[in-house]
């Protein structure tokens, strides 16, 4: 699914970057104009892809990432290559070969996109110099995201920190008898931790850690931010369950489908940024 754009300067020239499938693709159009002017940019572009030199590139490409590549298509169009009747423009690459690299698109910030990894070899192709401050800008642009992610992180994680305050203090009122002593309340306070552990993630604090010896923190440490988003609801609802006196067997089981409900539409939202650096904590569970 695309995405809302984003746009960089790059040698006072305006490129457009969207997001398809999770990737990044800039717009080889805006590209274009650092070359010549807005009326010839798509010239620029299918003088460029005619080439059997970015044929072959294009194609490699395809072969890598792109599993209903029809290669027997790309394989005509690279034997003609080089001759001067040969012409190709890049729907007519992506209709023919059924190409997920490059795409068009009409509108506002319309042209013609391709994956980051084309595109940079599209800004070799306009000027090296080009190329250089585009990666530039691309790259300040991905540290900026990946700031903004972490500070969201940040903020979800506190959010649970404060949460589970009031987590405990339902358990204090209900569960933990006054003759307990603190290493007895620990104990119970680490079982209801393991319940909300067991509802979204489908493991124990302890079987993470045995599982995951070389990482530092525990399992909520290495969380995703829909988990942590999650986690934060399934403490406050347990408090409310729990002063209901449910047992925590019915209790483990209605968070686990409250987790599982809450994490495919968190999932599912395009409006929820997915940090892809945060591995899967478990197979199971809600997160499965």
């Amino acid at each position: 699914m695309a995405k809302k754009n984003q746009s960089i300067l790059v040698q006072d020239v305006a490129v457009s970057i969207t997001k398809q499938d999770e990737q990044d693709y800039i717009c080889l159009t805006d590209m274009a104009k650092a070359r010549t002017d807005s009326a010839r940019a798509a010239d620029v572009i299918k003088n460029w892809i005619r080439t059997r030199t970015t044929l072959e590139f294009l194609g490699t490409w395809e072969k890598i990432y792109n599993p209903n590549f029809k290669v027997v298509e790309f394989d005509h169009f690279k034997s003609e290559a080089g001759l001067p009747s040969f012409v190709l423009s890049p729907s007519q690459w992506v209709e023919k070969t059924g190409a997920i690299g490059i795409f068009s698109k009409a509108g506002r910030y319309g042209g013609t996109y391709a994956h980051k990894d084309i595109a940079f070899e599209f800004g070799s192709a306009i000027s090296p110099e080009f190329k250089l401050y585009l990666l530039k800008e691309f790259q300040r642009l991905k540290l900026e995201e990946n700031d903004r992610l972490k500070l969201d992180w940040d903020l979800q994680r506190t959010l649970a920190k404060v949460n589970y305050t009031i987590h405990t203090d339902a358990i204090k009122e209900q569960l933990i008898p006054a003759v307990l002593s603190p290493k007895e309340t620990s104990i119970v306070y680490a079982s209801e931790a393991d319940l909300l552990n067991m509802a979204l993630f489908g493991i124990t604090a302890k079987q993470w850690r045995t599982d995951h010896p070389d990482l530092k923190g525990n399992i909520r440490d290495h969380a995703t931010m829909e988990q942590l988003v999650v986690l934060s609801n399934l403490e406050s609802i347990n408090a409310v369950l729990i002063r209901q006196s449910i047992s925590s067997a019915e209790r483990l089981t209605q968070l686990n489908q409250i987790a599982i409900t809450q994490m495919t539409s968190l999932t599912k939202h395009p409006s929820i940024p997915k940090l892809s650096a945060h591995k899967k904590l478990s197979e199971g569970g809600a997160n499965a």
